[in-house]
C-alpha cells in the first residue's frame, strides 16, 4: 500500500460512521443533455455517440442521450445511442408533456427522466400552473411511461426551494404510481453541505424513496461537495458532467465526484478511472470549452510542478505534493522550469542527458532560468486572453448574424 493510500486509508477508519454510501453506486452522465445546455456548446449525432462509447467503455452506466422532443436532430442521436449496443442504460428527458414522453419510447431509450418545475416561482412565472395541475401532469406521464416498459425517473427543477410539504406529496404520488426513481435538484446550486444534508435525511424521512437521485448545480462552486454529501446519506445515483460542463457554472464534474469517492472515501465505484483523462479531452475537444488550467485532476497543471520546495519534495517522495498518482488518471507529472525552480529541478532535468554539473555552474544556470523567465513578455498571453474573452462573452450567434437572418427571413425591423 503506497504513502498515499495509507494516509486516506487512516481517514477512512475515523470518519467512517458518518457515512451510508449504497452499493452500487450509479453514475448518470448528463455530458450530452445538460452539459450541452452550456451557452455555445453543440454536438453533432456523430460527436455524441463519440462521446457515448468512451463513457460506456469506462463504465458509467447511464447515460441522458437528450431530450428527443427538442429538435429531428436531437431525436435521431438519442435513438442512434439507444441502438448503438453500448454497455450503459441510454436515457431520455421528456418534460411531464406526453408528447415528450412518447417521443423517448419511440427513439428507444430504456430509461426516461419526466421533469416538471416545482417550486414556487416556476410554477408562477414559468409554468403558470397549480400545484394540482402539476400533480396530474406528473402522474399521467409516469404511467405512460411505465405502461411502456420504460425505467422511470422523476425529477423536479428547483426541488430544494419549493414547498418541502408539497414535494413530498408529489414525490410519493408519483412513486405510488411507479417511478423507479426518484431526483431532487438543486437548480441553482444554493444548497451547502450543511443544509443539503438535512434537507434530503427531511426528505427520505418522509417520502422514502425507494432509489434517491440528486442532480446538483454549480453556481457557487458546491455542486461536487454538495454531491458526495448526498451520496453519504445514501442517495443511489449522482447526476455528473464531465468537465462540470453544464447551465449557466456547470454541474457537478464526473472526475471530481468519481475520485474522490474512489481515493478520499474509499468507493469502488467499477469505473475505469484511467481513462477519465481522455474522455475528459474529448469532451474539451468537441464541446469547445476549454478545461481550466488549474482544474481539479484535469487541468493542464494538475500534475505539475515549478516552485523549488515543491520539485524538491517531489523527487523525494510524490506523496510530499501530490494526492495520488497521475497514472491512475490518465496523467503524466510534469517539472515546470520557470522563475520558481530550484537546483534539485535543475539537476533532475540534465541527468535526462547524463549532465552531472558542478555546484558553481549549477547556480549560474539557475540564475540565467529565473533571469528569462521574469523578462519574459507577455504580450501573446494577452493576445490570447483578449481573443478568449472575446469569444466566450458572447457565446452562440452573434448579435450581427442573428440580425441578419432576421433581415433575410422578411420581418420588418422597425427600430
Amino acid at each position: 500500500m503506497s504513502t498515499e493510500e495509507l494516509l486516506i486509508e487512516d481517514f477512512h477508519s475515523r470518519t467512517a460512521g458518518q457515512r451510508h454510501f449504497a452499493s452500487p453506486i450509479v453514475f448518470w452522465d448528463e455530458t450530452l443533455r445538460d452539459g450541452e445546455q452550456m451557452p455555445g456548446v453543440h454536438y453533432s449525432p456523430e460527436e455524441k455517440l463519440k462521446i457515448a462509447e468512451l463513457l460506456s467503455d469506462i463504465g458509467v452506466p447511464i447515460i441522458d442521450a437528450g431530450i428527443p422532443v427538442v429538435s429531428a436532430e436531437e431525436a435521431k442521436s438519442v435513438a442512434r445511442l439507444a441502438s448503438a449496443g453500448l454497455h450503459s442504460h441510454i436515457l431520455g428527458s421528456a418534460r411531464t408533456v406526453l408528447a415528450d414522453v412518447d417521443a423517448v419510447i419511440k427513439s428507444g431509450a430504456t430509461h426516461i427522466a419526466i421533469f416538471v418545475a416545482a417550486s414556487n416561482v416556476h410554477l408562477r412565472y414559468k409554468l403558470k400552473m397549480t400545484q394540482a395541475e402539476v400533480r396530474e401532469a406528473a402522474l399521467q406521464c409516469v404511467r405512460r411511461a411505465k405502461e411502456a416498459g420504460l425505467h422511470t425517473s422523476f425529477v423536479t427543477e428547483d426541488t430544494v426551494r419549493a414547498p418541502l410539504d408539497f414535494v413530498e406529496r408529489l414525490y410519493r404520488d408519483v412513486q405510488d404510481a411507479g417511478a423507479d426513481r426518484l431526483v431532487v435538484a438543486d437548480t441553482v446550486g444554493i444548497m451547502t453541505p450543511t443544509t443539503f444534508r438535512w434537507w434530503l435525511t427531511e426528505f427520505q424521512r418522509r417520502v422514502h424513496p425507494k432509489d434517491l437521485s440528486v442532480h446538483c448545480h454549480n453556481d457557487f462552486g458546491l455542486a461536487t461537495a454538495n454531491t458526495l454529501t448526498a451520496l453519504e446519506v445514501g442517495a443511489v445515483a449522482p447526476h455528473t458532467c464531465v468537465n462540470g460542463l453544464g447551465e449557466r457554472s456547470g454541474n457537478a464534474a464526473f472526475e471530481e465526484v468519481a475520485f474522490i469517492l474512489e481515493r478520499l472515501y474509499g468507493v469502488h465505484t467499477g469505473l475505469k478511472t484511467e481513462r477519465i483523462y481522455e474522455v475528459s479531452r474529448l469532451v474539451e475537444e468537441l464541446s469547445g470549452i476549454p478545461v481550466p488550467a488549474n482544474k481539479a485532476l484535469v487541468g493542464y497543471f494538475s500534475f505539475s510542478h515549478e516552485a523549488g520546495i515543491h520539485t524538491h519534495g517531489i523527487l523525494a517522495h510524490t506523496a510530499t505534493y501530490e494526492p495520488m498518482q497521475p497514472e491512475a488518471i490518465g496523467r503524466r507529472r510534469q517539472m515546470v522550469i520557470g522563475k520558481h525552480t530550484g537546483k534539485a529541478a535543475l539537476s533532475e532535468k540534465l541527468k535526462e542527458r547524463g549532465i552531472v554539473p558542478s555546484d558553481p555552474v549549477l547556480l549560474e544556470l539557475l540564475q540565467r532560468v529565473k533571469a528569462t523567465s521574469e523578462s519574459r513578455s507577455k504580450t501573446e498571453l494577452r493576445r490570447f486572453l483578449k481573443e478568449y474573452r472575446a469569444l466566450f462573452e458572447q457565446p452562440g450567434i452573434s448579435d450581427a448574424e442573428f440580425w441578419e437572418m432576421v433581415a433575410q427571413s422578411g420581418i420588418k425591423v422597425t427600430a
